[in-house]
């Protein structure tokens, strides 16, 4: 479980389910009608939508109305003893694939965020009421009038059809995250990222209204509509979510921007690396690694995959990966082993990745990593976007479609044998260790049946390369406990950042992901 406090670039997201406890209705519980009766409510749809989107972009910014200061005095154990009661849900007992509970606004959730459902194409707001939840210990708050709520999250059967498992929640600012099936809460994903990892400080938009539509009783996906919001720009999201062992969120982004934006953040992903394989001598922990994601995947339209190990370092660190209409890219878990977390609570092992699929033109631009130094792993600390080449102005219309997997594991099928492991330490070999050297050791998972064979005959190779310092050798061995070939070398450095990249080819063409790693003096 992880709590949301945006400081800067850094946001620290918690999970606040529970279960639900009973609750008598009283006479004045908000009432909501099936579908099959007549609707009263405004004609909604993706038009509506850009239209209120444009209008609003044509005003100065205003913040969303903010809780009262009994709700923002909350603490984080107060927060946790409101829940929502499902009983009193406005879609529980109808008999639909999905249900949908609110998150109670207060804590570190001030903003109030307003509510709508779809039936028929015409939509109604779902106002605050009090009813929807129990408040626990916090019972003078049960007078309070709040405008809306901080957020909501959609269930379904995703696990066995007799139990509603949470399935995506939208809450703080522009955030969200989902699961496939047998997975847990880990990394999240963004409306958009603003000015990320700039002195001048970033920019988070928030999503203020949403309009969900309500559905029938055999659909298998659900539509969310969102209205995005920021001194800087505002948007039209459309979400389509589609529940499964993979679950997949397509993302119609619209922007209209108010003004000059230094650096957009297309598809942004947030997660948490605290130490892993590669990192050294910072934690003093009893577990062997403590991670939501371990790695960047990048797939170039040359068809190269590139693989980014992520690091823990003592400095910010910021890497660009330049692209023209990318295939994709994403924050892997790539490591879904339990022995090597040991950690029977967190259960890291069974978070999921999230991969980016651009399905229109995105054209030239970059995927960007930021690394911010961390000590605790309740911060997320990596962030990963595409960032569009040229300026972005004021007036503008912009316009973004993407595919999001929450998976266990990596979604997409390439033909190049991935990284499954890095490992850092002082160079030399056993017993003539040598501290100005660095030496790299990378598992790739390549298990072709001729690869002893292409050894012997050096058909199989390693390019080795860096952009400052020396490689001082390198050589392949068979892994017998992996079954794959591991990579061994050497790196000099000279004082400078370095950029580190290992391929392995058979007859000079690619059979590898390519691992890059940078390295900080």
């Amino acid at each position: 479980m992880r709590r949301i406090i945006i400081i800067g670039a850094i946001c620290l997201i918690c999970g606040l389910g529970g279960i639900a406890a009973f609750l008598i209705i009283p006479p004045e519980y908000p009432r909501f009608a099936s579908e099959n009766e007549a609707v009263n409510g405004e004609v909604f749809n993706k038009d509506v939508l850009l239209q209120k989107a444009y209008a609003l972009s044509q005003k100065s910014y205003q913040a969303p109305p903010e809780v009262s200061n009994d709700l923002k005095k909350l603490n984080y154990d107060q927060y946790r003893d409101i829940r929502f009661v499902r009983e009193n849900g406005p879609w529980y007992g109808q008999r639909k694939p999905f249900e949908i509970q609110f998150f109670h606004p207060g804590a570190l959730f001030h903003n109030e965020v307003m509510m709508n459902e779809i039936v028929h194409g015409k939509s109604r707001p779902i106002g605050y009421s009090p009813f929807f939840f129990n408040f626990g210990k916090n019972k003078a708050l049960q007078s309070n009038s709040a405008a809306g709520y901080a957020g909501f999250r959609l269930h379904y059967p995703l696990n066995n059809e007799l139990y509603y498992d949470e399935l995506i929640s939208f809450l703080g600012a522009s955030y969200f995250r989902a699961l496939g099936r047998g997975q847990k809460y880990g990394l999240s994903a963004r409306g958009l990222a603003i000015d990320t990892g700039l002195e001048t400080g970033e920019e988070f938009p928030i999503f203020r209204e949403f309009w969900i539509e309500k559905p029938k009783r055999w659909v298998k996906s659900i539509q969310v509509y969102a209205l995005l919001d920021s001194p800087s720009v505002v948007g039209a999201y459309t979400f389509l979510i589609r529940p499964g062992s993979v679950t997949t969120i397509d993302v119609d982004a619209v922007l209209f921007t108010r003004k000059k934006i230094n650096k957009l953040g297309i598809a942004p992903l947030t997660s948490m690396y605290l130490f892993g394989e590669n990192t050294k001598n910072r934690f003093d922990d009893h577990r062997p690694e403590v991670h939501d994601s371990d790695g960047l995947l990048v797939w170039n339209q040359n068809d190269e995959v590139l693989w980014r190990p992520l690091d823990n370092s003592k400095y910010l660190r910021i890497s660009a990966f330049e692209d023209t209409n990318p295939k994709g890219f994403g924050l892997m878990q790539r490591d879904i082993q339990p022995g090597h977390y040991l950690d029977f609570e967190a259960y890291y092992e069974l978070r999921p990745s999230a991969w980016v699929e651009p399905l229109s033109d995105w054209g030239k631009g970059h995927v960007e990593l930021v690394e911010i130094p961390s000590n605790q792993e309740i911060h997320d600390n990596v962030v990963a976007f595409w960032v569009p080449d040229g300026s972005v102005e004021a007036g503008q219309k912009l316009e973004y479609t993407y595919r999001i997997y929450w998976s266990r594991e990596t979604p997409v099928k390439t033909k190049k044998a991935p990284v499954t492991a890095t490992y850092t330490g002082i160079g030399g070999v056993s017993g003539m260790l040598e501290t100005h050297k660095r030496k790299f050791v990378i598992d790739f998972d390549l298990k072709e049946e001729t690869i002893l064979k292409d050894l012997d005959e050096k058909r199989l190779t390693a390019d080795v390369s860096a952009s400052t310092g020396k490689i001082l050798g390198s050589h392949i061995m068979v892994n017998p406990v992996t079954g794959g070939v591991t990579l061994y070398f050497d790196f000099k450095p000279d004082g400078k950042t370095a950029e580190l990249r290992a391929v392995l080819r058979k007859d000079g063409e690619p059979v590898t992901e390519v691992w890059s790693y940078q390295w900080l003096p």
